[in-house]
C-alpha cells in the first residue's frame, strides 16, 4: 500500500494496475504460490486502500506464464487499438528486483517498453545502504516514499506463526485472507 501510494504521488499517473501474475514462473518452482484468483481477490481489497489503482487480471485471462513483456505489449495494443497514442508505462518494482531484471522474459524488449519506478525498501541492517545497480540501458524513475520493511513474505511467516497482521496490512485485505481462508489465519 505504501509503495502504491508513493508511486503514485511521485509520477502523478492516470491509472495504477496491481497485475495479478497467473502464474509468476520464476517462483512457482520453488515454492508454493497462492492461487490467482485469491491473489487477485487481495488486489481488488488493496486497490481500494490506494488512489487511481485498480486490480487488474490481464495476465490470469490470458493465462499461462505471467510474463511482464506480454502485459506492457497488451497495454500498448489496447491504447492502439482505442486510437490512443501509446501511453508511458512504468513498470513498478521494489529495489530488491532490481538486480534480477536480466532473467525476466525478454528483458531487452522489456526495457525499450517500460521506465522503471522503483521503490526502495529498507536495508537489512545499515541504516542508509546505496541504492542497487540497474542494469544497463533501462529508464530508472527512483520512487521515495514512506521506507516501510513489510513484504508478503514476511506476512505469510507472520500469519504461519499465528500472529495478527492487523498492523502489516490494510483491513479490507485482511478480512479478504478471513474470508478465503488463507495462510492458515485463525479468526
Amino acid at each position: 500500500m505504501a509503495a502504491g501510494r508513493a508511486v503514485g504521488a511521485a509520477l502523478d499517473l492516470d491509472r495504477l494496475l496491481l497485475v495479478v501474475a497467473n502464474d509468476p514462473w520464476q517462483k512457482s518452482p520453488t515454492r508454493a504460490i497462492t492461487p490467482a484468483e485469491d491473489r487477485f481477490a487481495m488486489a481488488e481489497a488493496l486497490a481500494a486502500e490506494i488512489p487511481g489503482a485498480e486490480a487488474s487480471r490481464m495476465e490470469i485471462d490470458r493465462g499461462g506464464p505471467s510474463y511482464t513483456v506480454l502485459t506492457a505489449e497488451a497495454l500498448r495494443a489496447e491504447a492502439a487499438g482505442a486510437g490512443l497514442p501509446a501511453p508511458a508505462l512504468y513498470l513498478v518494482v521494489g529495489a530488491d528486483l532490481v538486480a534480477d531484471l536480466g532473467t525476466w522474459e525478454r528483458s531487452e524488449d522489456l526495457k525499450a517498453l517500460v521506465t522503471l519506478a522503483v521503490v526502495s525498501r529498507p536495508p537489512p541492517s545499515a541504516a542508509s545502504a546505496p541504492e542497487p545497480a540497474v542494469p544497463p540501458g533501462w529508464r530508472v524513475e527512483w520512487v521515495r516514499g514512506p521506507r516501510v520493511d513489510v513484504s508478503s513474505s514476511a506476512v505469510r511467516d507472520v500469519l504461519a506463526r499465528g500472529a495478527a497482521i492487523d498492523d502489516l496490512v490494510p483491513a479490507g485485505v485482511v478480512r479478504c485472507i478471513r474470508r478465503r481462508n488463507l495462510y492458515a489465519v485463525g479468526r
